[in-house]
């Protein structure tokens, strides 16, 4: 078992980190951005679509949305009443509509019409939260960023790489344990992981590669064939 964070070192913290980094990319070699895009305005109102939802629900009304409304000006100019039907599917529809309009109108405003591609710009966006620029940067401008969603938060707890609770705190403690450049895949590694095996409630420890190197490994069914039930093949969140 790992030792608690009081007894592990700096030194070996990032080796077990990275360690386990590695076997997280073993483990899903296919780890990606769950939401569908093809540009970068898509993928930021995905991703602020996204919260308080599942990214299949988003999935599933985004091409009907952008076939209707595929630029910053389109949707700016969008009837509100149209806009909230689009929207009832993936909940808060009437919030998220007024933020979409904003949103759009400020990229058209304030950018020419184009998603900024700097964290510092992002965030001046309605809507956009570091989380959502770091998503946007890594995903559709290849800038490392790490994104710390409730699945990431939870799993760097669990695997004591921090005590920090405040997302940015995380993103900063998190971030200085790996190479900028494995920032962005290390997030789908981790988010992936929460969301097929590594669950709140019920971990499926018994079914983890990363048991020798976790010091939460027991908090779930340890039994294989028990912990293998839990297992999801897609994420759902």
């Amino acid at each position: 078992m790992p030792p608690t964070v009081s007894e592990e070192s700096r030194t070996a913290l990032v080796r077990r980190a990275r360690r386990m980094n590695r076997a997280l990319a073993e483990l899903y070699p296919d780890a990606r951005c769950e939401l569908d895009f093809t540009n970068p305005f898509e993928l930021l109102v995905a991703t602020v679509l996204s919260a308080q939802t599942t990214d299949k629900r988003v999935n599933a009304i985004t091409p009907t949305l952008f076939a209707r409304y595929p630029t910053p000006a389109s949707l700016a100019g969008a009837d509100r009443a149209e806009l909230e039907k689009l929207l009832q599917p993936v909940g808060f529809f009437r919030v998220k509509s007024d933020t979409m309009l904003k949103l759009s109108q400020a990229i058209c405003d304030d950018f020419g019409g184009e998603v900024p591609h700097t964290l510092k710009e992002l965030v001046t966006l309605p809507g956009v939260g570091r989380k959502t620029a770091n998503v946007v940067l890594g995903n559709a401008f290849d800038v490392p960023g790490i994104t710390v969603d409730t699945h990431f938060g939870r799993l760097v707890r669990r695997f004591r790489w921090t005590s920090e609770t405040d997302p940015v705190a995380v993103e900063h403690a998190v971030g200085a344990l790996f190479p900028k450049r494995d920032w962005t895949l290390l997030s789908h590694h981790l988010i992936w992981h929460g969301r097929r095996r590594c669950h709140a409630r019920k971990p499926a420890c018994g079914a983890c590669p990363l048991a020798r190197l976790c010091p939460a490994y027991g908090e779930g069914p340890t039994d294989p064939e028990s912990a293998e039930k839990l297992v999801r093949t897609e994420g759902r969140a």
